[in-house]
């Protein structure tokens, strides 16, 4: 079986999620610190600090993702 049901989906993204925050905390840090007193402008001043944590997250979720696979396959 090739594909997730929902359910491990969300599982997936969770575990992702948490990974993310721990292993790319400088990443976070510093989206955290440029989104600090800004309101509107926080869209476009703070873009490449986001486009960096969501990278990371989006290569960390494959990789548990074929984990997960994995995992059911066996």
């Amino acid at each position: 079986m090739k594909t997730l049901t929902r359910k491990e989906e969300e599982e997936v993204l969770r575990e992702v999620k948490q990974e993310a925050l721990i292993q790319c905390k400088d990443l976070v840090q510093a989206y955290t610190e440029c989104c600090s007193g800004k309101y509107l402008s926080v869209i476009w001043k703070c873009r490449p600090h986001l486009q960096a944590m969501n990278e990371t997250t989006n290569e960390k979720k494959d990789e548990k993702r074929m984990e997960f696979l994995a995992r059911k396959r066996d």
